[in-house]
């Protein structure tokens, strides 16, 4: 009977956290429509129970407060809009992040582990004096996170104690959250004092047709065994076929073959795609910890790297290329899991 009413104490004891908890997710957009890491973050707040606030800060974002309005597990929007943060500064942001938090009184904030924030969310924490967790994987429970070290080849449970959680969030590792079906309301924000510390000049974006690298369903990605830079055109032809993007190792960004926006691995993006076509990569360890959570992956050449890939076709990558002429993948019509072993079989007779 005492064991019963112990246990009784301990359910009504989380539940009472519970209602206490409330996530504060930080929205990454560009004043026109919301950065899918965003949809990620918000599911990770969702998994720690309690109430989730998302805090949209731009020049004029209406339109991706609305947007986020609709998602679902989004319980109130928070809109502060000011010309300072037209350049989506850390220095600027950190303060109003600062100020809602003290208004609310959020026990959890998070961002998406992406450029942004990576700025963000390690300034805030200095900012509020706790250890940030970054790029997390899993959550336990409401102090307690998974991450990966070591490349990716341990997982790591950190256990926060902090008064305040503050934390960047995996997209690969979490479903993005409905973009219909929610409610939430929308509340203005007033923007505290500019700090005046940076300023914004400029931005120059490098346009493409392809899709961009870290939400591509495909990617096709080459490394040092291609050789050369103009060996890589051989893979645009093959990724424009296939309607994916095109990445690299970091030997071969390294070498010069491409610019460093394209590389996947522990230090440059990571990427979870349905498939990842790897060609003339050796498979270190730092460029599988890009990789790792692909659905299905191949690779050509490469002496360690089939251990890690569903298919291996061994050689310098030239088979592969094959592809090149072929007609493009009706992706809407693939049917079954192992579509991509008979295809790339048929395609190498």
């Amino acid at each position: 009977m005492l064991r019963a009413a112990a246990a009784r104490g301990v359910r009504r004891a989380a539940s009472l956290l519970h209602r206490f908890q409330s996530t504060l997710v930080i929205a990454e957009h560009n004043n026109e429509t919301l950065t899918p890491i965003t949809l990620n973050a918000v599911t990770a707040a969702k998994r720690l129970g309690g109430e989730v606030s998302c805090l949209v800060a731009g020049t004029s974002c209406d339109k991706v407060a609305q947007e986020l309005s609709k998602v679902q597990g989004v319980a109130k929007v928070l809109v502060a809009q000011h010309d300072v943060y037209k350049g989506f500064l850390a220095e600027e942001l950190t303060p109003l992040v600062l100020e809602t938090q003290k208004q609310f009184k959020y026990t959890h904030i998070c961002a998406g582990a992406s450029a942004f924030g990576k700025n963000l969310i390690p300034r805030v924490a200095a900012k509020l004096d706790v250890a940030p967790v970054s790029d997390i994987i899993e959550i336990k429970s409401p102090n307690t996170f998974v991450r990966t070290i070591y490349a990716g080849n341990v997982l790591c449970t950190v256990q926060c104690d902090e008064a305040v959680k503050v934390f960047s969030v995996r997209g690969t590792s979490f479903e993005a959250a409905p973009t219909s079906g929610g409610s939430a309301s929308v509340e203005k924000v007033t923007p505290p004092p500019p700090v005046g510390l940076s300023e914004w000049i400029e931005q120059k974006l490098s346009k493409s047709d392809r899709p961009e690298l870290t939400s591509a369903r495909v990617v096709v990605s080459g490394g040092r065994g291609l050789k050369s830079g103009e060996n890589f055109k051989l893979l645009y032809d093959l990724a424009d076929q296939l309607n994916a993007a095109v990445g690299a190792s970091r030997a071969a960004v390294d070498a010069g073959f491409v610019p460093n926006d394209m590389q996947v691995g522990q230090t440059g993006k990571i990427v979870a795609p349905e498939l990842y076509i790897a060609v003339g990569i050796s498979g270190a360890i730092q460029h599988l910890a890009g990789m790792k959570d692909s659905k299905a992956s191949t690779v050509s050449g490469g002496s360690r790297a089939y251990e890690n890939h569903q298919l291996w076709l061994p050689g310098n990558g030239r088979p592969l290329l094959l592809l090149t002429k072929i007609q493009k993948l009706q992706f809407s019509k693939w049917q079954t899991t192992d579509w991509w072993q008979t295809y790339f079989r048929q395609c190498l007779r």
